[in-house]
């Protein structure tokens, strides 16, 4: 139960290849989608979870081999969030770029497009602030955590729309 069948080295090595690949795969994924989780994509990620254990203990089952795992994914993680900023490469994993989807009452098409966004959730947070038509909008913005940033044209208050998880939980 306490001994390790597996190397030190080799079981937060293995940990850590595993968590900078589920990142990437989930960087890739999107912050849109990051940020409206669904059902199924709550699903993805518990199978990922499983799907990646025994490649990160390399069959070790003990409970130092569980605690090193988990202790190494912390380490990275507070790591990452703490100095990934620094460190170009890694800056994106951590971090991406707010998207302007919206400028002048006019959709950004192109940028739309590559964050998978439809210009329905533009209207639809648009009309969470009140503003009938996105041509009353003056900017529109995919924020890096997925919500959509609103500014008016008119009146100039900044509206931000926050993230629904749908399936989860009770609706009010």
């Amino acid at each position: 139960m306490l001994t390790l069948s597996v190397p030190l080295w080799e079981l937060i090595l293995r940990t850590a290849v595993v968590y900078a690949a589920v990142l990437t795969l989930l960087r890739l994924a999107g912050k849109r989608e990051l940020g409206q989780m669904t059902a199924a994509d709550l699903v993805v990620i518990l199978i990922i979870a499983n799907a990646v254990q025994n490649s990160m203990n390399g069959g070790d089952v003990s409970l130092i081999g569980g605690i090193i795992s988990a202790a190494t994914l912390v380490g990275l993680n507070v790591a990452l969030s703490r100095f990934g900023r620094d460190i170009p490469i890694l800056g994106r994993l951590v971090s991406d770029e707010r998207t302007l989807l919206v400028q002048d009452g006019r959709p950004i098409m192109e940028n739309l497009e590559r964050e998978h966004v439809d210009l329905e959730e533009i209207e639809m947070a648009a009309r969470e602030h009140g503003i009938a038509d996105v041509s009353k909008v003056a900017a529109a913005v995919l924020e890096i955590d997925g919500s959509i940033s609103i500014i008016p044209k008119e009146g100039g208050a900044y509206h931000r729309t926050r993230r629904h998880f749908r399936q989860i939980g009770r609706r009010p």
